[in-house]
């Protein structure tokens, strides 16, 4: 839909304008994707031919449009008639709809299973009405079952169809008028400061950020641990929303907690009751400043934003398996939608949007919590979410379809984008487990399964059961009978009537996953492998996801791209698919942090994989030392886990008076940090994985650890992904040297996570931080050139009197004035 708020004008489908509703939306078929909308046209053409064979004045796909008045609103609405048959005295205009469920069925259930349907030719009618040359009409819905043919017609009846439109014209001036009210917000919007006094830096890098976002359409922002990166991105934010640039703000981030910091310091800033600031430098619109350097202005009213959280999280049953059918919260959720007042978390502002008021709210309604998230988000100006809500396919639909987003008129932010690549890559990666598919197989004959789709799926079962460990990639010739055995399994789900409530959600999924991998398998755009890296499990990796990453960028009218460790800027272009001139760098200025490092490389040792057992006893004697020095807790940063325990080992054997605490495998963040916590009241050394959340997600060891260490850069595990990967980065479109490509697959994103992890140790001014780069690949100038500027330049050590020289002398001062 395309509608200008000034003008009072919407240009939009028929299609669009019959299933427009806001509220939640009856399941109906669903999503089928690629197979669903196959059959359709199939059906479509084979009735054309046979409408045509009838009746040779017929015509099809007949464009029909029309423009409406209603509540000060002008509504164009275009479209097209699948079938005019021309009759004695009037024409019949019907739509034809393909459905998997079995026809014919009482023409009630059909009403209230695909009420988007019954509109959609209702305004047909309503549209051929307006032209005072057309014949009488009449409508009629030929209902197709995909599976079998069979068809059934249903006649709209006038007075019906009158109703269907009249409820859509008011749905859509609703929805108009409160986009026109939010665009009167965003005009009046007031915010505060998000620093109260800014550290030096961060006015001039705001105003710089501001200026490179209204000159280029993408910007990577990068700015270390500790420079406030989140205030600055949401002043420049809101200074665009308020000056018209944008009607809406998306702000991703990767981890739930930065979600909520998110959150927290937007409500700080929008939150009424105190004097709004505007910044030095600050050249978005505002009333005119009381003086060069602030203006004090009424207190601000709220920016409406909502915190997305996954549906899971939102679930009010015991367990979460959402299956429309079996769910009371679900049941008939559209028609009870009106009446249950949940409307206020959309009409008013002053309503508690976390996610335990939506669960109380959904569970004294009995209609879903997720259903309240869905139908409010429409009218919000800031979303906040997961890359998922953009970036995955099975998750972006959220986003997508709500009423009015536009991406050419939304700003983008994506924090933590170092990470994006990958993430993206992961959400186009897919398991298939032998363990699963016999499971299912077993519980087929108990839902009544139909015998030719469990013989096929049987041969799914056989052909995951014998798979064993592969180097490199699957055998095409395998491949081939795995695509073949998945289509049509996929083929089938769209007709086959399971009790998937009954299956419980696991395998339910995995059932529901057969699509997407025969769909993944057909579609050859992006760099893959299918491979075995265990018996009976296959693995669908996505190499390079930069297509599609790229596809969805450019959709958005502006985005910043913001992390701590985005150069070098032409590999991390490339990795998202950009071309180096499209991405503007802009980096942070951080005064506070020159000379805050004091860097030394241990050229003694060689922490590579095969030679790091030889040095661990001077590994182990380097650690030791660098605890004395500190006089407090080390924090030692390993490539991985099992090279964290073997020095542990070493350490317990060479100087067990050293308390080691050795980073657990924790998943929640809150046990993460009371973990570290711990170990820095307890512990003597406190041994970390690079690339962790322990090493990139908590921001605990500012301030509070004077002398670290990194044994060795962390490069990616040598496995079939990346011999792929290496492969794939030297033929085109990249066509890169072995060399080139070894330096974008390994060493980039393994000295990526060394200054992620470094970054940590500065957070604010007077913070100063010993730093010991233990392996003599980081004097290599292929690695040393891939170490933030604040790591380079550092003292090289050749001898144990080089470092207790180095450890010796005393922590760097300040070199501000």
């Amino acid at each position: 839909m395309d509608y200008d708020l000034d003008q009072r004008t919407a240009r939009l489908s028929v299609g669009e304008f019959a299933d427009f509703t806001v509220g939640p939306r009856e399941g109906g078929d669903g999503n089928s994707g690629l197979w669903r909308a196959q059959l359709g046209a199939q059906w479509h053409r084979e009735l054309h031919a046979q409408a045509a064979a009838e009746d040779p004045a017929a015509t099809f796909e007949v464009t029909i449009e029309g423009r409406v008045f209603h509540r000060g609103w002008t509504l164009t609405l275009q479209g097209r008639i699948d079938q005019r048959l021309p009759r004695a005295d009037h024409v019949i205009l019907r739509e034809i709809k393909t459905v998997t469920r079995p026809v014919p069925a009482p023409a009630d259930e059909l009403r209230a299973d695909y009420p988007s349907y019954f509109a959609q030719l209702a305004t047909y009618l309503a549209l051929h009405r307006l032209d005072p040359a057309a014949p009488r009409a009449s409508g009629e819905l030929l209902f197709v079952e995909t599976g079998t043919g069979l068809a059934q017609t249903i006649p709209l009846a006038a007075t019906e169809g009158d109703a269907l439109f009249r409820v859509r014209l008011g749905r859509i001036t609703e929805f108009l008028d409160l986009r026109q009210r939010a665009r009167l917000r965003l005009r009046g919007l007031r915010f505060h400061p998000a620093f109260p006094s800014p550290r030096p830096g961060q006015e001039t890098t705001r105003a710089e950020l501001g200026a490179a976002l209204a000159a280029r359409r993408h910007v990577a922002f990068e700015a270390p641990t500790g420079f406030g990166k989140t205030g600055v991105l949401l002043e420049v934010a809101l200074d665009a929303l308020r000056a018209g640039h944008f009607t809406r703000l998306v702000y991703l981030t990767s981890k739930s907690t930065g979600q909520l910091q998110v959150r927290a310091t937007l409500q700080r800033m929008t939150t009424g009751g105190q004097p709004t600031c505007h910044l030095k430098g600050d050249t978005s619109p505002a009333p005119p400043p009381a003086s060069p350097a602030t203006s004090v202005t009424s207190p601000a009213p709220a920016v409406a934003l909502w915190h997305v959280r996954n549906k899971a999280e939102h679930c009010v049953n015991h367990t979460f398996h959402c299956v429309r059918d079996s769910c009371a919260y679900l049941a008939d959720v559209e028609a009870r939608w009106p009446a249950s007042g949940l409307s206020r978390f959309y009409l008013f502002d002053d309503q508690p949007r976390d996610l335990a008021s939506l669960r109380a709210a959904g569970r004294e309604a009995r209609i879903c919590p997720y259903e309240i998230t869905r139908t409010a988000l429409a009218f919000q100006d800031v979303w906040i979410g997961d890359y998922n809500y953009v970036f995955a396919p099975r998750n972006r639909r959220l986003f997508a379809d709500q009423p009015g987003w536009n991406p050419a008129e939304t700003l983008l932010v994506i924090d933590e984008a170092h990470n994006l690549p990958a993430r993206v890559a992961d959400a186009h990666s897919h398991v298939a487990r032998a363990t699963e598919a016999r499971a299912v197989l077993a519980e087929l004959d108990h839902l009544r399964a139909p015998r030719a789709f469990i013989r096929d799926w049987e041969t799914y079962t056989l052909l995951l059961t014998g798979l064993t460990p592969t180097a490199d990639a699957l055998d095409l010739v395998l491949e081939d009978d795995l695509a073949d055995v998945l289509r049509r399994l996929a083929e089938q789900l769209l007709h086959t009537h399971l009790d998937f409530a009954a299956l419980g959600p696991d395998l339910a999924d995995h059932l529901w996953r057969v699509a997407d991998l025969a769909a993944w398998l057909a579609d050859h755009s992006l760099a893959r492998l299918v491979w075995c890296p265990r018996p009976g499990e296959l693995n669908f990796t996505c190499l390079d996801a930069a297509p599609v990453t790229a596809a969805i960028l450019r959709t958005f009218g502006g985005t910043i791209l913001a992390s701590a460790t985005l150069s070098p800027l032409e590999p991390y272009a490339a990795s998202v698919g950009l071309d180096p001139g499209e991405l503007h760098l802009l980096v942070a200025h951080t005064p506070w942090r020159v000379g805050a490092y004091d860097v030394a490389y241990d050229a003694r040792v060689d922490t590579s994989y095969r030679e790091r057992d030889r040095h661990a006893p001077t590994t182990a004697a380097t650690i030791a030392a660098l605890h004395a020095a500190a006089r407090g807790p080390v924090a030692i940063f390993f490539p991985s886990y099992a090279y964290a325990e073997r020095l542990t080992r070493e350490l317990d054997r060479t100087a067990p008076h050293l308390r080691v605490a050795l980073q657990p495998r924790l998943t929640d963040l809150a046990a993460q940090s009371t973990w570290v916590e711990e170990s820095l009241a307890f512990a003597d050394v406190v041994a970390l994985v690079l690339g962790s959340s322990f090493a990139e997600g908590i921001d605990l060891l500012g301030g509070r650890v004077t002398h670290a260490m990194v044994v060795g850069p962390a490069l990616p595990e040598v496995n079939a992904v990346q011999r792929a990967r290496l492969d794939t980065a030297q033929r085109p479109p990249a066509s890169l040297s072995r060399e080139q490509a070894a330096q974008r697959v390994y060493r980039i994103p393994g000295l990526q996570k060394v200054n992620q992890a470094l970054g940590r140790l500065i957070r604010a001014p007077a913070q100063r931080a010993k730093v010991l780069l233990h392996c003599r690949r980081f004097l290599d100038p292929a690695y040393a050139g891939l170490l933030a500027r604040d790591y380079q330049f550092g003292a090289t050590l050749t001898t144990g009197a080089d470092l207790e020289a180095w450890l010796a002398a005393d922590l760097p001062h300040s070199t501000l004035p």
